[in-house]
C-alpha cells in the first residue's frame, strides 16, 4: 500500500467515529439494494438517509404553521408590550444566587 493512500485511510479514520447498529437482515437487504442503486457503498448511503432524517426531525422541533387567524394572534401577542408582573419584576431586581453575597 502507497504512502498517500495509507495517509488518505488515515486522515479518514481520525475524521470519524463508528457507529456499530444490529439491524435485520431483511431491512440490510432493503438499504444494501438501494446503496447499490444510487452506487454508494452502504454506509455512505445510511450516513446521508439517517442525516435527512435527523434534519427533519430537528425542523420539525423549530418550525410550526399556524391558520391565518391563529398567526395575527401570535404576531399581536408579540408585537404587544410587555405586561408588567410585579413577581418578576421583584425576582429580577434581587441578586442573582450565582452572584457572590
Amino acid at each position: 500500500m502507497s504512502t498517500a493512500v495509507k495517509n488518505r485511510a488515515q486522515k479518514r479514520r481520525s475524521n470519524s467515529t463508528r457507529v456499530n447498529l444490529r439491524i435485520d437482515p431483511a431491512v440490510k437487504a432493503v438499504l444494501f439494494r438501494a446503496a447499490k442503486l444510487q452506487r454508494v457503498k452502504l454506509t455512505e448511503f445510511m450516513v446521508r438517509a439517517s442525516q435527512v432524517a435527523a434534519e427533519m426531525a430537528l425542523a420539525e422541533r423549530n418550525r410550526f404553521i399556524l391558520p391565518a387567524i391563529k398567526w395575527a394572534e401570535f404576531n399581536e401577542a408579540l408585537d404587544s408590550p410587555p405586561r408588567d408582573i410585579a413577581a418578576l419584576r421583584k425576582l429580577l431586581s434581587e441578586k442573582s444566587v450565582f452572584e457572590s453575597a
